[in-house]
């Protein structure tokens, strides 16, 4: 098999996977056995190198060219008969189960686990021959969650990507990059798509947060070099930030970084949905951490500006705990303001639009209440043994505190919708993170500042 042969099936990959421009089709009963037949010959694994490249791109050029209901059979078919022989494991564990004891034991589990090991598996790894293989995979298993949420034939196959995942994607093996104005068009492009917390309205808005008084850093694996896995944007300020809008503005002056004592992170995305379950955030975290402690010596605080996304929907869940929040003082300054009392409807006032935040009597008197009710949904409420929000499972997983409140840090119609516009600043405390892991792992224990605590009695 020619190498041009090869360069020409990785070159229409390229060209697929970059530009998108074939015409996708649901396969037909010949297409579905051509695939079969494209699978066989991949977990047969004949041949050499150059046959392995040249099958393994072929595959994925038969893959991308399907539509979603053909992606779904195909990854269907890998999933229903292409796994473990179970006679073959069978026999294999009874083989074992002879030898334990004896000096053929340690063979005998060495082939049980060959006997385990599954034809799909095989099929995968293939990918990794083949330039932009591994963000195939990753793309594909982005696919393969959508379609197992509601197909559970699919999971054994997810389970199976997932666990060949975290080893490829080891935090040893991962590079620490510092993302700036000067990085490669198409990596910033990337930044602009990915950005899932604070939108990127513009280049200038992106030139604004690589600027002198910012930074950015991201993981990247060695074999999807332009693709960041996570990427965290870091503010360099003189205080604890209390408003992201204030902390954006490209009209504000610039900062002056070596003066800075504060190092605010205001945001973390996870940018490849296929890597889900794989977890690197904290590792990024600590790293970024000692990087800008040897640029910057000066810097004391480690916090961040962080949303909380799930607040309303809780409340929307949960009306009754609402009315908890309002005291009788409360209410003495609100009926006058035209609030009704009666839960649904309080809920349906506060969420129909952001009018309110703009009466400033009226914005005031719901500023004690509803910041009483933030920090009794970050504190007291749970989903199993762990907060029931996600940003604050995060942050508290890693070893942060819950610092503060803010209120109205964020009055984009994103932040209005998750949390009338409240945010939380998240404490690292270098002195106590080790310490702050163990107690969050070990019983689900909350650390908090006394202002926070003292908010969260309702």
């Amino acid at each position: 098999m020619s190498s041009s042969l090869v360069a020409r099936s990785l070159s229409r990959m390229r060209a697929i996977v970059a530009q998108a421009t074939h015409k996708p089709g649901e396969p037909s009963q010949k297409e579905l056995v051509r695939i079969r037949k494209q699978l066989e010959e991949c977990a047969a694994e004949l041949g050499g190198e150059v046959s392995t490249r040249q099958r393994a791109a072929q595959l994925a050029d038969t893959y991308l060219r399907l539509d979603e209901n053909g992606r779904r059979a195909m990854l269907k078919m890998i999933a229903l008969d292409f796994g473990p022989d179970p006679q073959a494991i069978a026999k294999a564990h009874a083989a074992y189960q002879e030898t334990i004891g004896s000096d053929s034991q340690w063979e005998a589990e060495a082939q049980l686990r060959m006997a385990m090991r599954s034809k799909r598996l095989r099929i995968l790894t293939q990918f990794n021959a083949i330039p932009q293989g591994v963000k195939f995979l990753v793309d594909l298993r982005a696919d393969l969650l959508r379609f197992a949420a509601n197909d559970p034939l699919l999971k054994p196959l997810d389970r199976e990507l997932e666990t060949r995942f975290a080893a490829w994607f080891d935090v040893g093996f991962l590079e620490l990059q510092r993302i700036t104005w000067e990085s490669p068009a198409a990596l910033l492009e990337r930044l602009v798509k990915y950005e899932a917390v604070h939108a990127i309205s513009s280049w200038q808005d992106l030139k604004n947060r690589l600027d002198s008084d910012r930074r950015c850093y991201a993981f990247f694996h060695p074999r999807m070099p332009l693709e960041p896995l996570i990427f965290v944007q870091v503010a360099l300020t003189e205080s604890l930030a209390d408003n992201v809008q204030r902390l954006l503005d490209i009209r504000a002056p610039l900062g002056n970084a070596t003066k800075a004592d504060t190092a605010i992170f205001y945001s973390i995305t996870s940018s490849q949905a296929g890597l889900r379950g794989v977890s690197f955030g904290n590792f990024l975290l600590k790293r970024v951490i000692d990087d800008l402690q040897r640029d910057f010596t000066r810097l004391r605080t480690f916090s961040t500006l962080s949303p909380i996304p799930g607040l309303i929907r809780w409340v929307k869940q949960n009306p009754q705990n609402l009315s908890l929040a309002f005291t009788a003082s409360d209410w003495k300054k609100l009926t006058p303001e035209g609030v009704p009392r009666e839960m649904n409807q309080l809920i349906a006032f506060l969420a129909d639009d952001a009018e309110w935040t703009k009466r400033d009597s009226l914005a005031s008197a719901l500023q004690t209440p509803l910041m009483r009710l933030a920090a009794h949904y970050l504190v007291k409420v749970r989903h199993g043994e762990y907060p029931a929000d996600s940003v604050a499972r995060f942050h508290l997983g890693n070893g942060a505190q819950i610092e503060r409140l803010n209120w109205l840090a964020d009055t984009s119609e994103k932040g209005f919708a998750q949390s009338w516009g409240m945010m939380v600043n998240y404490l690292y405390d270098l002195d106590h993170l080790e310490e702050n892991i163990e107690a969050y792992a070990r019983d689900g224990r909350i650390y908090t500042s006394s202002a926070v605590r003292k908010q969260a009695k309702i």
